[in-house]
């Protein structure tokens, strides 16, 4: 029997109350307590919703189409796609090795590999004048959230792929990575790449 008065902990394991999340990022990274992170998409429909759904489930959804890179599939992720039980267990088990690793909060650590590797500046390109011109751009606080959860999920995978090491092995050591900042991590690795970018465009 369920005690209606218990903590809600995800997946009845990691509790989210006393993690702390940067000003700029509060807002966009949701720490609702659930059970169960999966929302069937309720908040796909509605502007900003995918803010409002939680950074596990946001990472979950990443898994299914790992494999996407810019404008074409360069590595399959096919297996994955729909089967929301197959990426969950992967995550799980991902925490169950950053908990054992590190003797954290593995959702803490998730939020600040999240934080560490999302990039603050970007490079955009556009025509005047019939010439091509590139400048430099803040990147929106949602976007640095998209691609630091883009990033945390390719390179996991990329590790991963025609490889012994299994998906969820990968996962917690590219997590554990972005979380203290180890230029191992895919994650920081492009954000650095992005950010040089925009230096160099100054």
């Amino acid at each position: 029997m369920i005690n209606m008065h218990a903590e809600v902990k995800y997946f009845d394991k990691w509790a989210v109350d006393e993690i702390k999340v940067d000003v700029g990022l509060k807002n966009y990274i949701a720490l609702t307590p659930l059970f169960f992170p999966k929302t069937g998409g309720k908040n796909a429909k509605t502007a900003f919703g995918k803010s409002k759904t939680s950074i596990v489930e946001r990472l979950i959804n990443k898994l299914f189409v790992v494999g996407h890179k810019g404008k074409k599939h360069k590595i399959t992720s096919g297996q994955n796609v729909g089967n929301t039980y197959r990426c969950m267990n992967i995550v799980i088990d991902a925490f169950e090795r950053i908990e054992k690793q590190t003797k954290k909060n593995p959702i803490e650590v998730l939020v600040n590999a999240v934080q560490n590797s999302s990039p603050i500046e970007e490079v955009i390109s556009f025509q005047k004048r019939g010439i091509i011109v590139r400048d430099i751009v803040l990147t929106s606080p949602q976007r640095r959230v998209d691609l630091a959860l883009r990033h945390i999920s390719q390179g996991s995978y990329k590790t991963c792929f025609n490889n012994k090491k299994t998906a969820s092995v990968s996962l917690s050591e590219e997590i554990i990575n972005a979380s203290n900042n180890n230029a191992k991590s895919y994650a920081i690795t492009e954000k650095e790449r992005r950010e040089k970018e925009a230096m160099g465009a100054r």
